[in-house]
């Protein structure tokens, strides 16, 4: 039988090669690759679809919450609020600063940031709260929102979600490869609300200037590719049209029965389904079985970030977050994008109905 991937990027882009090639001739023919014009359309296309003032392009995810931090003057002696269970860049782009992260429990069903949690963990020094829409799933925004701090929202992994984008100062976003919007490398981009901020940032990725003669800033060289830009421009009409494709993959599992083996996600209007993490208590016998009948599974922050080595200097221990640290022991991620076949879930379904034949 052949083997199923995890994520299958080229069945979602193969259908556009030819407007992808074409994208490609003519920044070649117009010769800017720079802040050129499919830049300064994508800003403005992105800025439309997400409803908000302005986007600007960065060179990726990472950056993008590194240049919002330094334009909030977010630094030494401040706190920012942020889960543990997230990839490493949230915090690393915190501590990148200067600023301390200081984290805070997930909820064990949605997996985003707890409210009553975050706002016990409020300090004096607590500038901001970061949530994270993880497995583009959105956080609680509205509960989050009413504890009275500015949010930094981390979209990276749910572009397209309704919702995104509309509580917070800014929200960021990634798109490397395998993200709901991608482009072909690494690309990254901010959805701004605050004019006087995102002039600061657009100052802060090009070396503090306007025009590389006045440096009024210490920033950053951090750009939105020309050629990813023109190629996110092709992608972007698509987005709606993948999120539902993976949310309708998402409910096939569920009627499939997945649901009476292991943890699925619990679903919501807004979720996009970056990714399809279930909980298992039998993970490791679950994935041993799908690697043997050639399907590809994942886990997700294992470590989680409050011990992880290069922060150990924050001070956590093992069970510092139980609920955190449990999450990361019984996760794992099941094969799903936009158009995966019927008969390949029903395949995978099979294998894990094999592995546990009833809910543990």
């Amino acid at each position: 039988m052949p083997k199923i991937p995890l994520v299958d990027v080229r069945a979602q882009y193969a259908p556009l090669i030819p407007e992808l090639q074409q994208a490609f001739a003519d920044v070649l023919e117009d010769g800017r690759f720079v802040f050129g014009p499919n830049c300064a359309a994508f800003e403005q296309e992105a800025a439309t679809y997400l409803r908000v003032p302005e986007t600007i392009g960065v060179a990726n995810g990472t950056d993008a919450l590194v240049i919002v931090m330094d334009a909030m003057d977010i630094g030494p002696g401040d706190e920012v609020i942020c889960p543990a269970f997230t990839f490493y860049a949230t915090a690393e782009a915190i501590a990148r600063r200067g600023a301390k992260p200081v984290f805070a429990e997930v909820d064990p069903q949605t997996y985003n940031l707890d409210p009553e949690d975050v706002a016990a963990r409020i300090t004096p020094r607590t500038r901001a709260i970061m949530p994270v829409h993880l497995f583009g799933r959105p956080a609680p925004l509205d509960e989050l929102a009413s504890l009275g701090l500015p949010l930094i929202e981390d979209a990276a992994q749910a572009f397209g979600s309704p919702g995104i984008a509309q509580h917070g100062v800014v929200s960021t976003f990634s798109f490397y490869p395998t993200k709901n919007l991608f482009a072909l490398g690494d690309g990254g981009l901010v959805a701004v609300r605050d004019p006087g901020l995102g002039e600061r940032i657009r100052l802060l990725r090009f070396h503090g200037s306007r025009a590389k003669k006045t440096f009024e800033l210490v920033g950053y060289n951090s750009r939105l590719d020309e050629l990813q830009a023109a190629f996110l421009r092709v992608f972007l009409p698509e987005v709606a049209g993948w999120n539902e494709a993976r949310r309708a993959a998402a409910a096939r599992y569920a009627e499939l029965g997945l649901g009476d083996l292991v943890e699925i996600p619990q679903d919501e209007p807004g979720h996009v389904y970056h990714l399809f993490v279930c909980r298992s208590r039998e993970r490791d016998a679950i994935r041993a079985a799908l690697t043997e009948a050639g399907i590809a599974s994942a886990t997700y922050y294992t470590t989680p970030l409050h011990l992880q080595p290069s922060l150990h200097f924050l001070g956590y221990e093992a069970g510092s977050l139980p609920a955190t640290e449990q999450t990361g022991v019984e996760n794992f991620s099941l094969p799903l994008w936009p158009g995966i076949p019927a008969e390949a879930q029903e395949r995978v379904v099979d294998v894990v109905r094999s592995a546990v034949p009833s809910r543990v």
